[in-house]
């Protein structure tokens, strides 16, 4: 252990010394002075700590440098982020069940309220609160009212503000209901 702390000390200051040039590292700054006895161990098994100093890598370009600001901006990055498929099952409601794609920002896909949908999840995505509640199923152990609500069920799948979203969602208790009815109009309104 002792060992180990006195390389991690060690081998920082000989890259250190290293990297300074000798006539800076005189006491007077004066390089007329004579020789400046080196920090770095010049034998021993320190020796070999010296590491070769090179060019410093390139930093990665941002997106929009790529190809010369024509792309898309940070803003239209962030509405297009939303890309979710909803499935959803035995509501009870004509046109409400079957698969539907949803895209904000534009807003597109095939789902039926897809502007009010993509409303719904901005204005969610707009608190804290919401980013973290919104998708986040009922944690196991909850007490919930035993109301049934109906045998509706969906599954959303997809991206939400660049995070990745894999849920279902039911109406068998209180929790569950309560759930649903904060989901839509993503889920179609079954009251």
């Amino acid at each position: 252990m002792l060992r180990r702390l006195a390389l991690t000390a060690v081998v920082p200051l000989a890259v250190l010394a290293a990297a300074v040039p000798a006539s800076t590292a005189t006491a007077s700054g004066s390089a007329s002075s004579g020789p400046v006895p080196s920090v770095a161990p010049t034998s021993g098994p320190f020796a070999a700590a010296r590491p070769a100093l090179g060019p410093l890598p390139m930093p990665l370009p941002l997106p929009g440098f790529l190809d010369d600001g024509a792309g898309t901006g940070a803003g239209e990055a962030d509405e297009a982020r939303t890309r979710l498929t909803v499935s959803v099952e035995n509501t009870g409601i004509p046109g409400a069940d079957g698969t539907f794609e949803l895209e904000c920002g534009p807003t597109g896909g095939t789902h039926p309220e897809g502007q009010a949908a993509c409303d719904r999840l901005a204005e969610a995505g707009a608190t804290r609160a919401g980013r973290q509640e919104l998708f986040r199923e009922t944690p196991e152990g909850t007490m919930c009212t035993m109301i049934h609500g109906g045998d509706a069920f969906a599954r959303i799948v997809g991206t939400w503000e660049g995070r990745a979203v894999d849920t279902t969602a039911s109406r068998r208790d209180g929790c569950e209901i309560a759930r649903w009815n904060s989901l839509v109009p993503v889920l179609p309104d079954v009251r």
